[in-house]
C-alpha cells in the first residue's frame, strides 16, 4: 500500500464527517473538511508523480474517492435545501448512467474503459467550485445568489453535455463490437442482409 493510496483512503473516510457537519448545521466545519479533502487530493497526486508511486489501485481509488465525496456532498446539500434537488438528481443520474453503461459492456463481453474527457474534467472542477462556494456561503454568511445560480446552471449544462458525450462514445464502442462479432454476410444463421 503506497502513501498516496493511504491518503486517498483517508479522504474517503472524511466523507461521513463532512455529511455529518452539513446535516448538523456546522457549515464552517464542513467547509474546512472540504478544503482538507481538496488539499489531500493534490498532495497524493503530487507524491505519486514526484516519487513514482503510481499504482493500478490508485488509478481506481482516486476517482472513486473524488466521486464519493462530491456525490455525498451534493445529495446532502439537496436534502438541507442548500442547492436545488433537480441539480443533484441530474449529477447522480449521469454518474449512474456511466457506471451502468460500463458494467453492461462488461456483461455483454465488450468491456469499455471510461477515459475522462476534458469536458468532464471541467465539469468536475465546476462541481467542486459550486460545492465549496455553497458551503462557504453557509459558513461565512456570504450572499451572492447570482454567482451561485451561474455556477448551478453551468454545472447542469456541462453535466448533461458530458453525459451525452459519454453515451455517444459508449454506443459507438458497442456498435463497433457488434459489427466485429457479426457473422460474415451480416445476417443470422447464414441469412443475407436485405
Amino acid at each position: 500500500m503506497t502513501l498516496p493510496n493511504l491518503i486517498t483512503i483517508a479522504r474517503l473516510l472524511l466523507v461521513p464527517l463532512i455529511i455529518w457537519f452539513i446535516v448538523a448545521s456546522q457549515p464552517l466545519a464542513a467547509f474546512a473538511v472540504l478544503v482538507v479533502a481538496g488539499v489531500s487530493d493534490a498532495v497524493d497526486g503530487f507524491i505519486a508523480r514526484q516519487f513514482d508511486l503510481r499504482s493500478e489501485l490508485g488509478t481506481y481509488l482516486d476517482p472513486i474517492a473524488d466521486k464519493t465525496m462530491l456525490v455525498s456532498i451534493y445529495v446532502t446539500l439537496a436534502v438541507v435545501a442548500a442547492i436545488p434537488a433537480w441539480l443533484t438528481i441530474l449529477i447522480v443520474s449521469r454518474d449512474v448512467l456511466i457506471v451502468g453503461a460500463v458494467v453492461l459492456s462488461w456483461v455483454l463481453g465488450e468491456p469499455s474503459s471510461v477515459q475522462p474527457l476534458r469536458l468532464s474534467k471541467v465539469n468536475t472542477v465546476l462541481q467542486i467550485l459550486l460545492a465549496a462556494f455553497v458551503l462557504g456561503n453557509l459558513a461565512f454568511s456570504i450572499d451572492l445568489p447570482w454567482v451561485t445560480w451561474t455556477l448551478i446552471y453551468l454545472v447542469a449544462v456541462l453535466t448533461v453535455a458530458s453525459g451525452a458525450v459519454y453515451l455517444v462514445e459508449w454506443v459507438r464502442h458497442m456498435g463497433a463490437g457488434e459489427a466485429a462479432s457479426s457473422p460474415p454476410g451480416g445476417g443470422r444463421d447464414g441469412e443475407t442482409a436485405a
